[in-house]
């Protein structure tokens, strides 16, 4: 597989991927997820998209990071989507997190990791007085609104916020209500009614989460602008010790489950990305969890363990709302790399690179792969995949971090 052309692949669908405009008054430069099935700009996705493009364009990675920003309202406020150039159809009003068709942005959040995307690959936010003044508006917001106990850690509303849309790790948390699930349009019914406000969906008595994914994002973020790492307190709340493993915490559930009886899911493994993880956390994920055959036997990195009941790779009547029940995806695999990179075991990443660089080879940058045979699976052309070139080819960040 050392013949496919990596880099020039990843380099050549960010290009095809790439729009610019202007819109509301608003000039946008970004790339689409995908052109087809993706046409706006997404949160995560965007923050991915920069750091590889950093790769050999960064004026264009700064560009597609100050769209992000510049779609921010006042308040500090950044919608999980950003509906530059045309609204939504009907169709998918029914399903966005929108409180009116005329927004320009959804109501929820997705992992916020775009001060730590500026870090990695454009080098200190602070060295661009522009971007980190709208980092600190950012950020200001997240704490106001999500950081529901006042120890640093973030709050989730709906599953989707987390990035992982319809992972059955939720399933327990909102029931028929999960995402993929029948009722999910019900949910986001509820939460517009509550303006999408976490505060006021936790004195409702409806569920929310501390989620795992969602405070690694921060916890990089908040260190990337020069601040306390809340990785003490992302362990002290969620990390289970006799398990071995991390763990949501969940208020409002409406069936809850004890974290062991939990599906084990990826997730358990984001915290290796963070620097300061504790040593003894960071062996027990790697021995216990990554290289157990429940997911070192799959194509890197399974949504869901191999040998896990709730683990299902199959396409459904609900189609790709199956796609964090089991397929695997790049972005994490390369988020974990970061870790075992950390800690000296390139070896270990590397066998990943090589392998789904197998997998890219004969199905192209899907959205995600089966996690066994690792035929294609979701959208196609999908930008974030070229992490890939990441994963295969380490650099150090822009800005050490």
């Amino acid at each position: 597989m050392s013949a496919f052309p990596l880099a020039g692949e990843a380099r050549s669908l960010l290009e095809r991927n790439w729009r610019e405009g202007d819109y509301r008054g608003r000039h946008y430069a970004f790339g689409v997820p995908s052109p087809r099935s993706y046409p706006w700009q997404w949160y995560w996705d965007s923050c991915f998209h920069a750091i590889v493009r950093s790769r050999y364009e960064p004026g264009r990675a700064r560009q597609e990071l100050m769209t992000l920003l510049g779609a921010m309202r006042e308040d500090g406020f950044i919608g999980h989507t950003v509906l530059w150039g045309t609204p939504l159809d009907l169709g998918r009003a029914v399903r966005y997190n929108i409180a009116s068709r005329a927004d320009l942005m959804t109501s929820t959040i997705q992992p916020p990791l775009i001060a730590w995307a500026w870090a990695r690959a454009l080098g200190d936010p602070a060295a661009d007085p522009e971007a980190a003044a709208a980092l600190d508006r950012h950020h200001h917001w997240l704490r106001a609104h999500r950081d529901l106990d006042g120890d640093g850690l973030l709050w989730l509303l709906q599953p989707d916020e987390s990035g992982m849309d319809a992972s059955p790790k939720f399933d327990h948390v909102w029931g028929r209500r999960a995402q993929g699930r029948p009722l999910f349009p019900a949910l986001i019914h509820a939460n517009r009614r509550l303006g999408f406000d976490a505060r006021r969906v936790q004195a409702a008595g409806r569920p929310v989460v501390c989620e795992v994914l969602t405070n690694v994002a921060w916890s990089l973020s908040e260190q990337a602008l020069g601040r306390p790492s809340h990785t003490p307190a992302l362990v002290d709340r969620l990390w289970d010790e006799r398990a071995g493993r991390f763990f949501d915490d969940v208020r409002g559930a409406v069936s809850p489950t004890p974290g062991p009886r939990r599906p084990v899911t990826w997730d358990t493994l984001a915290p290796l990305a963070l620097p300061d993880l504790p040593d003894a956390i960071a062996d027990r994920l790697i021995e216990e969890v990554l290289l157990a055959p429940r997911f070192a036997a799959g194509v890197p990195l399974p949504a869901v363990a191999l040998d896990d009941p709730q683990h299902s790779s199959r396409e459904t009547w609900w189609g790709r709302h199956r796609h964090w029940r089991g397929p695997s995806w790049v972005n994490s695999a390369w988020l974990v790399s970061l870790g075992l990179r950390r800690r000296g075991r390139d070896d270990l990443a590397d066998a990943m690179a090589a392998r789904l660089t197998g997998v890219v080879a004969r199905a192209g940058f899907r959205e995600y792969y089966e996690a066994r045979q690792g035929y294609g699976m979701g959208a196609h052309d999908f930008g974030w995949s070229t992490l890939l070139w990441e994963l295969a080819d380490p650099r150090p960040p822009a800005h050490g971090r």
